[in-house]
């Protein structure tokens, strides 16, 4: 078949977790994911090479880019 069938949007416990981008200072990897604000534990949920990717995970969580941190 040449359509994909359209994901539907994966949930997260929002009430103790935050949508974080760790960024690596060295190599510039960056992984997005969750942190628990109590634990400070992250949790990666996708590894980002390009705009694409990130958009994908904003779609696919249902996160608004101005809430997503970006941490070193």
């Amino acid at each position: 078949m040449l359509w994909r069938k359209k994901e539907k949007p994966v949930s997260y416990d929002k009430t103790g977790k935050i949508p974080v981008l760790h960024v690596s200072i060295c190599t510039g990897e960056k992984v997005a994911g969750f942190k628990d604000t109590a634990s400070g534990r992250f949790e990666d949920r996708m590894l980002i090479k390009n705009e694409k990717d990130l958009q994908e995970f904003l779609r696919l969580y249902e996160v608004k880019e101005e809430e997503l941190r970006k941490e070193w």
